[in-house]
């Protein structure tokens, strides 16, 4: 996922790239981890559930990428 997020993502944008359609299974497996891991960030951190919510790689993140 991580090479996949490209700048701010959405929700749906990802699942799309990664070809899931299950947003359970995406919420639970790649994005909550993702973001206990301090790999990604959410752009709006006060509104989780917001429509306007994006997603995009931490520091940490962007350096597990660059490698």
């Amino acid at each position: 996922m991580l090479t996949m997020l490209h700048g701010e993502m959405g929700r749906s944008e990802l699942m799309v790239v990664l070809g899931l359609k299950d947003e359970k299974h995406f919420r639970e497996y790649y994005q909550q981890a993702a973001i206990q891991q301090g790999l990604i960030e959410m752009t709006v951190p006060d509104k989780p559930k917001s429509r306007l919510q994006k997603y995009r790689l931490t520091e940490l993140g962007k350096k597990l990428v660059s490698k």
